[in-house]
């Protein structure tokens, strides 16, 4: 029996390739909005901090410019929240771009994998056949050479 060879081994390699290289990127991109929001939830953490500091002062003597300061903080941590969180907006686009482009390379190379299945059915079907060939022709020849007297 002859040995399978699919003509676009090659292309399918380099889909492959590059599925991977997909697979990295998103993988990259899945941390940096991790590390995002990882920042922003610290920054809610810490303003929460604040404001529980200016709830448990309330009972204590408090000076008019400890409490400026600790309102500013809060006004301060605010903002960085939702600077925080436009970051968190893009780098979460940029995700869905990625996966997109993933999603993309994955139909690409299934699909690559698809042809060079059907190509391998195509090959079994012509050596089924041909081997069909050959013993017909083999049992013709040994009938054909069998002497009628015999």
């Amino acid at each position: 029996m002859a040995r399978f060879r699919y003509r676009m081994q090659n292309i399918l390699n380099l889909k492959m390739k590059l599925e991977e290289q997909a697979r990295m990127k998103y993988a990259e991109q899945r941390h940096a909005l991790t590390l995002a929001e990882q920042q922003r939830d610290a920054l809610i953490a810490e303003k929460e901090r604040y404001e529980e500091e200016s709830r448990s002062s309330v009972g204590e003597t408090v000076t008019i410019a400890d409490l400026k300061l600790n309102a500013e903080r809060i006004t301060t941590m605010k903002y960085l929240i939702a600077d925080q969180q436009k970051v968190v907006e893009k780098e979460n686009k940029k995700l869905d771009e990625v996966r997109a482009k993933l999603e993309e390379v994955m139909m690409e190379r299934k699909a690559q994998e698809k042809l060079r299945e059907k190509a391998f059915e195509q090959f079994k079907k012509d050596e089924l056949a041909a081997e069909s060939k050959a013993i017909d022709e083999l049992t013709s020849y040994v009938y054909g050479n069998k002497n009628p007297d015999e």
